[in-house]
C-alpha cells in the first residue's frame, strides 16, 4: 500500500506537481536525514547534502525504474550525493590548507532527533568506523538491506561489501567491549 501511494506521488511529480514532491519529501525526510547523519559529520554539511539529494531526486525522476523499490533508488541517490560531497570537501580541504583539520565544531551528532531510540554509545562507536565501513553497517542494520543489495547500491563487488561489513563489525565489537553482556547479545543478534 505504501509503495503504491509513493508510485502515484512519483507519477504526479513527473508531471510537475509540487504538492506531490512535498508529500514525498515529508514521507522520506527522517529516514534520509538519519542515514546522512551517520555518513556526514557536520550539521551544515548534512543540510547541504540533503538539499542536493532532493534536488537530484526531482531532476532524475525520469530515470527512475518503477520495477525497482523506491527506497532502494532513493538510498542510491543518498550514496551518490554523499560521495560527491566528500570529493568536494576534499578539494576544499586541500585548497584552504587544511583549515578544517584544525577547527572542530561542537558535535551535533548525539543531540539530533534523527537518533531517537539509538543508544548513544553505539552511535559514537559507529562514528569511529571508516566512511566505507560505516556506509555498509548503516545500510545493513538501519535499512535491512542484504549484502548483495548493498553491493548493488554502492556499485562495488560483493566481496568488498563482505570485507567492509566484517571489518566494521570487528571494530564495533572492539569499541563496545565494555557493554553489559545482555546489550552485546542484542548487538550480536544482527
Amino acid at each position: 500500500m505504501q509503495n503504491e501511494y509513493m508510485y502515484q506521488l512519483l507519477e504526479k511529480m513527473k508531471d510537475g506537481d509540487q504538492q506531490a514532491f512535498h508529500a514525498v519529501y515529508d514521507a522520506t525526510y527522517q529516514d534520509v536525514y538519519r542515514t546522512v547523519s551517520f555518513l556526514v559529520d557536520h550539521q551544515q554539511d548534512r543540510e547541504d547534502v540533503m538539499n542536493e539529494i532532493y534536488m537530484q531526486m526531482w531532476l532524475s525522476l525520469a530515470n527512475y525504474d518503477t520495477n525497482r523499490p523506491f527506497h532502494f533508488w532513493l538510498h542510491g541517490l543518498v550514496i551518490r550525493q554523499v560521495q560527491r560531497f566528500r570529493v568536494k570537501s576534499w578539494r576544499r580541504f586541500r585548497i584552504f590548507e587544511r583549515i578544517r583539520a584544525f577547527t572542530r565544531e561542537e558535535s551535533y551528532w548525539d543531540q539530533h532527533p534523527a537518533l531517537d531510540g539509538t543508544d548513544q554509545m553505539i552511535s559514537q562507536s559507529i562514528r569511529k568506523l571508516t566512511d566505507k565501513q560505516r556506509a555498509v553497517i548503516i545500510f545493513r542494520f538501519f535499512h535491512d538491506y542484504t549484502l548483495e543489495e548493498i553491493a548493488t547500491l554502492l556499485d562495488i563487488p560483493l566481496g568488498t561489501v563482505k570485507s567492509r561489513y566484517h571489518a566494521g563489525l570487528q571494530a564495533l565489537r572492539k569499541y563496545l567491549w565494555n557493554l553489559p553482556s545482555e546489550r552485546m547479545e542484542k548487538i550480536n543478534d544482527y
